[in-house]
This record gives structure tokens, C-alpha cells and sequence, in this order.
């Protein structure tokens, strides 16, 4: 790893102009990095996360309920209606899934990732639920986050250490004792 390479998500001071050397928490939405030392109002924005993501699955369901008697209206039958809530739950299940796994890991394939993208909309309140359950632990991404941002900072301090003082001088002071100088 050369010393301009880091971990996903962190960047050193050098290039983003801050004081603070090594590398740098990655933020997340809604509670920046205050998941880093949990401060900052972070248990507020947990809270606030979990009631806010619960509010917008309540309002979702309600807004497919509507839809679905908007189907009833317009008398499609009974097998459309059933395919519809089919449909949803499907996608809903895998959204939930995809969301869940993307707390824990970082995808693989981003490419199938943005293939999924249509799907995840459609199950969108599978989304909201895998977040609202999140946040009831963790801020949502905190963990793979924190496990980065600590294997960058291992990966950086064990850098650092191992290249202490000037090597300029180093070759100069064996050069003297070999005679050299």
C-alpha cells in the first residue's frame, strides 16, 4: 500500500486540507461523523433516524394502500391485484435484503448494485424498514464504517511508525563509518 493509498472512505489531510494527519471518518447521511466518537447529538439522530424512517414506511404503506384501491376502482380483476401485491412484497423482501447487506458490507459488483436500483425502488418500504431496524442498534453503516476507518488508522499509524527520522541521514551516517564520506 503506497502512502497516497487508504481504505474506502478515508482520504488523508494532505489532499483534503484539513490539520489532522491520516485518515479521515467517512460521513453518513443524517449524522455526518459524529458516529465516530458518538457525540455531536448522535443518540438525538438515532432516535430521529428511527422515528423518521418508521413515520415514511407508515406513510408508504398508506400511499400503496391507495394505489391498490385506485386498482379496485378501475376493476382490473382480482389476478392484477394479486400480482401487484406480489410484486411489492417481492421486491420489498429483496430490498430489504440488498439494504441490510449494504450496513454490513460493501457490494461486490457495483454494477449489478445499479442494476438492482429499479427493483429497490419498487421495494422501497423494504428499505425503510431495514433502516428503521438499523438505527435501532446503530447508526445505519456505522459498523463497516467504523471497521474501516479503524483498519486505515491501524494501517496508517503502522506506516508512520515504521519509517521514523530522516532516511537522508541515515545513508549519510553509514557512509561516514564506512569511510566514505
Amino acid at each position: 500500500m503506497s502512502e497516497k493509498s487508504e481504505a474506502p472512505g478515508t482520504s488523508s489531510a494532505a489532499s483534503t486540507g484539513g490539520t489532522t494527519p491520516g485518515p479521515q471518518p467517512e460521513a453518513l447521511r443524517f449524522f455526518g461523523t459524529t458516529w465516530v466518537d458518538h457525540d455531536g447529538g448522535y443518540g438525538l439522530r438515532r432516535v430521529g433516524a428511527a422515528l423518521g424512517s418508521l413515520v415514511a414506511a407508515v406513510a408508504a404503506c398508506f400511499v400503496l394502500r391507495f394505489a391498490y384501491q385506485g386498482l379496485e376502482i378501475a376493476e382490473v380483476g382480482s389476478l392484477v391485484g394479486m400480482l401487484v401485491v406480489l410484486m411489492f412484497a417481492v421486491c420489498s423482501a429483496v430490498a430489504f435484503r440488498k439494504t441490510w447487506e449494504g450496513f454490513t458490507r460493501r457490494p461486490a459488483d457495483p454494477a449489478h448494485e445499479d442494476r438492482l436500483r429499479g427493483l429497490k425502488a419498487i421495494g422501497f418500504i423494504g428499505s425503510i424498514l431495514a433502516y428503521f431496524i438499523r438505527s435501532l442498534r446503530e447508526a445505519p453503516g456505522e459498523g463497516l464504517r467504523r471497521k474501516e476507518y479503524e483498519t486505515a488508522l491501524a494501517q496508517y499509524v503502522k506506516r508512520r511508525s515504521s519509517r521514523t527520522g530522516n532516511p537522508a541521514a541515515r545513508k549519510g551516517a553509514k557512509a561516514k563509518r564506512s569511510g566514505r564520506g
